[in-house]
């Protein structure tokens, strides 16, 4: 497992407006909902419609159970899975097949209440076969004490460069725990994107200069939910309470498109597949999604490693710093005037067989 956010450090933006507007801890009223709604459009302006051609596949069709089979539970029709952490530890799913590119996607709804240590991660690596040198991107769910106060963390690894995490943290305009959203990664030969419900709030353009940092060798795509009580909330601070166990993450809208490593379209036809997935809606950062994932980023990006210059003075070869979000973070790659917490090293997220301190995070909607 990857080095992930190991000076480890969603709150929902929405809240803040609503203390303001509001009393404190009563949530907030129907009366205002439509307010939220009109400053959560006006953050995807131009992204928020559907991808366009998305075909969908069952479970059967290309993952399989990867540990805590007991704790996945499958849809009548075997197009959704949950995946369920109790006190018989946590469970996740995989591929049957690596893929040498792609573009993964599904519909996540988070567990809801308490989840301070709870993780939930959608990735694609290939730690299994290259350990202690492996690729991953990876889009990782971190519980909070406060309900629907989720953040979301993106990072990327190549070539097992583990000790140098291109990290970054989010809030999230909204509760996930709610109803799903979409989550995707587009992962081809010439960039990373990183998208939100259709929005793109980051990408990772590959350089000469990253050399083997950018992940290149085929990888399986993960789906997993564990115990992370030592670093995922306030730097381990508060941890699971197995008394509101179990905790469930509903994954349905199922998408993997890619070239398959041992599949039959060989080289020629990874090249192909390569040209499909630029041409889809998906495939690209038009300059409409690059104005909303500009937006994303300023509204709700609460760290970034290309800021952190205590943990990194030379700059990383694809860190094209913007004027308007350097000025919001402090030398640590933290956002100026938010919390801070001590930094632990992760464990793995697959079994061998905040932020911000939870008084800042408040959720509620009608």
């Amino acid at each position: 497992m990857a080095d992930g956010f190991n000076h480890q450090t969603r709150e929902m933006a929405m809240a803040r407006v609503a203390r303001r507007l509001s009393p404190p801890r009563l949530g907030i009223s129907c009366g205002f909902s439509t307010v939220l709604v009109l400053l959560v459009s006006s953050i995807f302006p131009a992204s928020a419609a559907a991808f366009r051609n998305l075909t969908t596949i069952t479970f059967e069709e290309a993952y399989r159970p990867l540990f805590g089979e007991s704790n996945l539970r499958h849809s009548a029709d075997g197009r959704a899975v949950s995946l369920l952490l109790g006190r018989n530890g946590g469970s996740g799913f995989v591929s049957s097949e690596m893929y040498s590119n792609g573009f993964f996607s599904a519909s996540i709804k988070l567990p809801s209440g308490y989840t301070a240590g709870v993780v939930v991660a959608f990735y694609a690596s290939n730690g299994e076969v290259f350990r202690g040198g492996h690729d991953e991107v990876d889009m990782e769910f971190l519980g909070d004490v406060r309900a629907g106060s989720w953040r979301l963390q993106t990072n990327v690894y190549g070539n097992g460069s583990t000790g140098r995490g291109r990290e970054e943290r989010y809030r999230l305009p909204f509760d996930p725990s709610l109803r799903a959203h979409r989550y995707s990664i587009l992962w081809a030969n010439h960039s990373i994107v990183f998208y939100v419900d259709n929005t793109p709030v980051r990408e990772v353009r590959r350089s000469g200069a990253m050399e083997g940092d950018y992940p290149s060798r085929p990888m399986w795509v993960y789906a997993t939910i564990w115990d992370a009580s030592a670093w995922a909330t306030s730097g381990g601070r508060y941890g699971v309470d197995y008394r509101l166990a179990p905790f469930a993450s509903e994954f349905s809208g199922l998408v993997l498109r890619g070239c398959r490593f041992h599949g039959a379209e060989g080289r020629d036809g990874c090249a192909r597949v390569e040209v499909e997935l630029a041409a889809a809606d998906y495939g690209a950062v038009p300059p409409e999604r690059r104005l909303a994932m500009r937006g994303f980023r300023e509204k709700y990006m609460t760290y970034s490693f290309c800021y952190d210059v205590e943990r990194y003075p030379v700059a990383f070869p694809e860190c094209d710093a913007a004027p308007s979000e350097k000025r919001r973070f402090g030398d640590d790659g933290h956002l100026k005037g938010g919390r801070r917490h001590r930094h632990a090293r992760r464990q793995s997220r697959v079994p061998d067989d905040g932020d911000d301190d939870p008084e800042e995070s408040e959720a509620g909607e009608c």
